[in-house]
């Protein structure tokens, strides 16, 4: 996928050149800091000297592996002494802020590039405090800093921290998820993986609802057949599976959920393969059939307490019938509820007449593909 290319171009340093980046940087005297127990005014002017200094040469620098390079020096001089780490913390604060400020008076090409690598050094930091840096850049117009905007506050390090209990924490945490409920619906598969996966992680009730959410927004995506990067569901399946196993009872909200978009990526996968017109690519094919099995395997034999291979066979042998044959029966059809809604005691709400509905939603056919002008 393109972020994880963008991401090794942005990050990956030659250490080579290390050396020769750090030389125009004082960091002798921060050293000598960093080994201290105790740090008077004047070790503290050192720790932010040298925040302010490095931060100032990531902002001129134009090369992206002198970039990377420099931001692994500003990360390798973290200290675990209490009063280094709030100096530390502070001053970062205080110069990243100033720096993104800058970024404004800058040309957009120059602009994003910067402004990239400063949430890629506060990613790295794992520093609560400068969390609101990140959330200020969550809306903006460009793409890639949206992706690292909401990997600084999903990085498994901060969500270590958030889990790590008390009142902060929590509050913290539903304020990240109520701002990540905000970007969903404009948010490319990239980012909906990094939101996804940090609402199957995070210890709040609020984590469920965040993950009902881009469960919704792939389900309309599906049903408009506009959904990118199938293998997403595999990942949003499993996550809703877990949420289902966890809660006492069963999560009836996140069963209906999941039995949906599983029904509507079987939908896609045999609609759009016996398609004449605006049927699916072979990479759509694969990433749907690997979708299929895996939630087979993984979700729905954990849910129901026995191994499920019906439809891995089914698909092996391109047995369409087959396929929706065991939809049918574990999703629900117009007749009866399926197994899976007998199990976990729920249905897909109330039809036109009042009676409950229990079966899935259809999956309309697929678009009539455009015909090229001549």
């Amino acid at each position: 996928m393109v972020f994880s290319v963008l991401a090794t171009f942005f990050v990956s340093s030659a250490n080579p050149i290390r050396q020769a980046v750090a030389a125009g940087l004082n960091t002798r005297d921060i050293d000598t800091v960093r080994n201290k127990t105790v740090l008077d005014n004047r070790d503290l002017f050192v720790i932010d000297n040298f925040l302010a200094e490095a931060i100032r040469e990531l902002v001129k620098t134009r090369d992206f592996t002198s970039i990377a390079a420099l931001r692994g020096e500003i990360l390798r001089r973290r200290g675990p002494q209490p009063q280094y780490t709030e100096q530390f913390s502070e001053s970062a604060l205080k110069y990243i802020t100033s720096a993104l400020e800058e970024t404004s008076r800058f040309p957009e090409d120059r602009r994003i590039k910067v402004v990239v690598n400063l949430l890629i050094l506060i990613d790295g930091m794992e520093d609560l405090r400068l969390a609101d840096l990140a959330i200020a850049r969550l809306k903006d117009k460009n793409t890639i800093i949206r992706y690292w905007a909401v990997h600084c506050l999903t990085n498994p390090g901060i969500v270590k921290q958030l889990n790590a209990g008390g009142t902060v924490n929590a509050k913290i945490a539903r304020l990240f998820a109520d701002r990540l409920k905000e970007i969903v619906d404009i948010s490319n598969p990239d980012i909906l993986a990094l939101t996804a996966n940090f609402a199957g992680d995070i210890n709040i009730s609020q984590a469920e609802e965040l993950l009902l959410q881009i469960a919704d927004s792939r389900t309309r995506k599906y049903a408009g057949w506009t959904v990118e990067y199938e293998l997403l569901d595999g990942t949003i399946l499993k996550l809703l599976g877990g949420k289902i196993s966890s809660a006492p009872g069963g999560s009836g909200k996140s069963a209906v959920r999941f039995a949906q978009l599983y029904s509507f990526a079987i939908q896609r996968y045999v609609k759009g393969s016996g398609a004449t017109s605006g049927g699916l690519t072979e990479t759509q094919k694969q990433q749907l059939a690997s979708v299929l099995v895996e939630t087979e395997d993984k979700c729905i034999g954990k849910l129901l307490g026995r191994p499920q291979t019906t439809i891995k066979k089914a698909v092996e042998r391109n047995d369409y019938a087959a396929i929706l044959q065991e939809h049918n029966r574990l999703l629900g059809d117009a007749t009866k509820a399926g197994e899976l809604a007998s199990k976990l005691n729920f249905d897909y709400g109330t039809a036109g007449d009042g009676r409950k509905r229990t079966s899935p939603l259809p999956l309309p056919g697929p678009p009539p593909k455009k015909t090229p002008v001549k």
